[in-house]
């Protein structure tokens, strides 16, 4: 009879300890094994030669370990169960930002800098393309004098919305109930105010901000690095760099369509199956737009991906 391996410890692997990536800088990974040591290793030189979607070893990625004295190398990576992927720099190559999220907060705000639904669209279907549901957050509420904006419009196409604010405490407790469970990502534009949400549901953070760049009125980058962070609570929060390039890597024209939740319904009406929703004759979705049931804002940012996948710049 086989005996079970041993705690912390991958079964038919020997003696590799397993733990997850909770940092990468310069080719050395900080990973906490699962006893809560935290150790810094380096890759085994036959992981650097495979071919790995964006990155070989990111953030949240769970790993198999092997030491020699005080000297750790990463020998084995498990699938991943989720990876939120975007286009990377120039487009030829993907940009995995974490792996194995468990939930992931698109963060915007109202004003400096303000947002416009053409990219809250955007980052709504990166993560739908990741195979996820992100709740939005509308933070700087405080900024405006009607802070409604946009509630309707995504609430209803099926997408929790968050009005919060770092500066009053507006919607702080609801940010912290669901980043308390699992692992969790915020992402969105610089200056959009996720690090300041962070520190406000986890003041002992004290992550470092910043405001937006006089010259071009846009977010200053603060976060410059991936990491994983501890909250209090127990939950993980993935800190990744904001980014103003929301570019979809690997998705295709047809797969766009996908990734906006009020199209399902009434595109099982339309007359052809290989529909585009673009110009057929007798397509539900643009009979659910002129109805008013899909808003014209949400038309157009799939127009325009649409399109972007078409021409190969979604790939």
């Amino acid at each position: 009879m086989d005996e079970d391996p041993l705690p912390g410890t991958m079964p038919g692997r020997g003696s590799l300890r397993r733990g997850m990536v909770h940092e990468t800088r310069g080719g050395v990974y900080a990973v906490v094994l699962e006893d809560g040591s935290r150790v810094e290793a380096s890759l085994r030189g036959r992981l650097k030669r495979e071919q790995r979607t964006g990155s070989r070893v990111v953030v949240g990625d769970r790993v198999g370990l092997e030491s020699q004295g005080d000297r750790w190398t990463i020998e084995s990576v498990e699938p991943r169960e989720a990876e939120l992927v975007r286009r990377g720099r120039g487009g030829r190559a993907p940009k995995i930002l974490a792996a194995n999220l468990d939930r992931i907060f698109v963060t915007v705000a109202f004003e400096a800098p303000r947002a416009s639904t053409q990219l809250i669209d955007r980052l709504l279907v990166l993560v739908e393309s990741s195979g996820m549901h992100p709740t939005l957050i509308l933070n700087k509420a405080d900024l405006v004098d009607d802070p409604t904006t946009f509630i309707d419009l995504y609430e209803s196409v099926g997408y929790e919305v968050i009005v919060a604010s770092a500066h009053s405490g507006t919607g702080v407790d609801e940010i912290h109930r669901l980043a308390c469970d699992g692992l969790s990502a915020f992402i969105g534009p610089s200056g959009a105010g996720k690090s300041s949400i962070l520190n406000a549901i986890d003041p002992d953070l004290d992550l470092r901000t910043a405001g937006l760049s006089k010259k071009t009125g846009t977010g200053r980058h603060t976060t410059v690095g991936s990491r994983l962070i501890r909250l209090n609570c127990g939950g993980l929060v993935a800190d990744t760099p904001g980014f103003g390039d929301v570019g979809l890597w690997s998705v295709s024209p047809e797969e766009v369509a996908e990734c906006f939740p009020e199209f399902t319904e009434p595109a099982g009406s339309c007359r052809f199956r290989s529909c585009t929703h673009r110009v057929e004759p007798g397509c539900g979705v643009r009979e659910a737009l002129r109805k008013g049931e899909i808003p014209q804002s949400r038309y157009e940012s799939y127009l325009a991906l649409y399109e972007e996948a078409d021409s190969g710049s979604g790939y």
